[in-house]
């Protein structure tokens, strides 16, 4: 891994990092607030960028290139759009990582230190707290409705296999 130095002060990233969905909410300043704990990482082709089971507080936006998700070795997912966001359920439970991502080709990420929200100032937290949640939220509600649809294939795929 190859990673940058922390963006403080990049307002030339502002623009760029709000274009991507899991950022579109934020404003201007707060995006700045969470650049100054938050980093660009590269990753070559095969290099694991989380490991499964293994706490930190970093939540992960894609900028380019694309990551698998394994759990026990077994694919879950893929993740080839900038925007794309992974890492959000460790920082919404505290609990270690659920699966490893790997990068799958040559991949750059925003990497943001969640603990960011515990630097805010006190009377900007609960308004950017609501904001952020509510982007986790919705990232978790697409996935979990994909997976739905997923499930009622594997239901459907084993119940023909059982006739």
């Amino acid at each position: 891994m190859r990673e940058s130095e922390y963006l403080k002060d990049r307002t030339d990233l502002v623009q760029k990092f709000q274009d991507f969905p899991f950022l579109r909410n934020i404003n201007s300043q707060h995006l700045l607030d969470m650049l100054q704990l938050s980093k660009l990482r590269s990753y070559d082709e095969g290099e694991v960028i989380t490991p499964e089971g293994v706490y930190d507080s970093w939540i992960y936006v894609l900028v380019y290139g694309e990551v698998i998700i394994t759990k026990g070795g077994s694919e879950l997912a893929r993740f080839n759009e900038s925007g794309d966001t992974f890492g959000e359920l460790a920082i919404i439970d505290g609990e270690a990582r659920s699966a490893t991502v790997t990068a799958a080709i040559s991949t750059k990420c925003l990497a943001i230190d969640a603990s960011f929200l515990d630097r805010l100032p006190m009377e900007e937290q609960s308004a950017f707290y609501s904001i952020f949640y509510r982007m986790l939220a919705e990232i978790l509600s697409k996935r979990l409705r994909e997976t739905g649809q997923e499930l009622a294939l594997c239901k459907d795929e084993l119940n023909a296999l059982k006739s």
